[in-house]
């Protein structure tokens, strides 16, 4: 899914062309991995002229000209993250009432534009951050906790706004629930202090954490700090928001492409979730269900986003494991059978690849290339060693979009 075709669609709606004609003035935030490209199109569909543009996002080469932009980092917010979330809010708040703030969402947009909440350090969200990714934390559980350390996300961009803000984004969580898409900085917030609390009590501990980060969170808990805007906050009241782009939208795409190429095609509704290796299991299982009545070549598709509990000091993401630990099930799958799991922003974890692919004879192929058991690569997350041994990593660059993850499989 294109994110740039998203948005000229978007854009074209006549209930926004009209939003557009009557707004006093129109200012545009973009942020996200898929910023650029969102900017782009967004420029070059619309024929009315924004008073300022700023983005917010990875560096790269298509960043149209006459943005005011700000490279960013992910998954962990850096310094370029905290100028633009800055600038953004700046943004917000020099608009008037008749004024329009358009707001361009997409993945990875909780750490690409992030401003710690008074008495947070950068480092203290850093580590933070951190610690909550090694301890296998979901994108909920992830994103409670950040808006409740921000002075940018849970709404709070909204509610400095003193015009309308209208966000369009593109998902990359499942459910496409929009106060978790880049942390709802324009939507109300039903996630609470307590809550993000609770998030470090699972997740290691709270001792685990900075002092600073532990002491806001339990002043919230106990109602010393204001809450996030909840809904029918009035200062929300001038804003609104739709998801353009669904997480499960790279499906449809990938369902017509192997049609198109002879496959009958079935689709696992059930999103892929949870612990990656554990996961992995499970859904071999699914598809073995899913097709055992069904002749012929088959795509399985399905989508979601897995997470990984870090217990050693190898290289991977939650794509290379979730495929290192079907290798498994698949070497006795009793089909000829073929699985990707692939991050369709092109990057998986901090490697340069998208994702991998087994197959049945994966096992048999190592084995034969003299590698260690593929136990020793999942005990010490390093799946990417593993897969790049074989030469069966993905490798597809940044997409500058993000829809989640999605897994293939073909059968017969």
């Amino acid at each position: 899914m294109d994110a740039g075709t998203l948005v000229a669609r978007a854009v074209a709606e006549p209930g926004f062309v009209a939003r557009l004609s009557t707004a006093r003035a129109i200012d545009v935030l973009a942020a996200g991995k898929a910023a650029a490209p969102m900017l782009q199109s967004f420029t070059r569909h619309t024929s009315r002229a924004a008073r300022r543009v700023v983005g917010v996002g990875p560096a790269g080469p298509d960043v149209p000209a006459g943005v005011e932009w700000y490279d960013a980092g992910h998954p962990v917010p850096t310094d370029g993250s905290v100028r633009g979330a800055r600038r953004a809010l700046e943004l917000a708040a020099s608009t008037q009432p008749g004024d329009l703030m358009l707001v361009l969402l997409s993945g990875g947009g909780s750490a690409l534009m992030a401003l710690p909440a008074d008495g947070i350090t950068l480092a203290d969200k850093q580590h933070t951050v951190r610690l909550l990714l090694e301890s296998g934390a979901d994108i909920h559980e992830l994103n409670t906790v950040r808006k409740h350390l921000s002075g940018i996300k849970g709404g709070l961009l909204a509610a400095a706004a003193q015009g309308d803000t209208h966000t369009l984004a593109v998902s990359d969580v499942v459910g496409d629930d929009l106060s978790v898409i880049a942390s709802g900085p324009t939507v109300p917030d039903d996630s609470t202090y307590l809550q993000a609390l609770d998030v470090l009590t699972r997740r290691r501990g709270c001792g685990a954490y900075p002092a600073s980060v532990v002491a806001r969170l339990s002043a919230g808990a106990a109602g010393s700090e204001e809450e996030t805007p909840q809904a029918g906050d009035a200062r929300l009241a001038r804003a609104s928001a739709a998801v353009i782009g669904r997480q499960r939208g790279a499906l449809d795409d990938a369902g017509r492409a192997a049609r198109g190429l002879g496959y009958r095609v079935v689709v696992l509704a059930e999103p892929v979730t949870g612990e990656a290796r554990d996961a992995a299991s499970a859904h071999v299982r699914r598809v073995a269900q899913a097709v055992a009545d069904v002749a012929g070549p088959v795509c399985v598709l399905s989508s979601g986003e897995t997470t990984v509990t870090v217990r050693g000091r190898g290289r991977g993401g939650r794509n290379q494991e979730f495929a290192c630990a079907a290798a498994v099930d698949l070497s006795s799958f009793g089909r000829p059978v073929a699985l990707a799991s692939i991050g369709t922003d092109g990057i998986d974890g901090p490697t340069d690849a998208a994702g991998a692919t087994v197959d049945g004879q994966t096992l048999a192929r190592a084995a034969s290339a003299g590698l260690p058991p593929v136990a020793e690569y999942l005990q010490d997350n390093d799946s990417y060693t593993f897969f790049d041994a074989l030469g069966d990593l993905i490798r597809t660059g940044p997409t500058r979009t993000n829809v989640g993850d999605l897994q293939i499989t073909l059968v017969g």
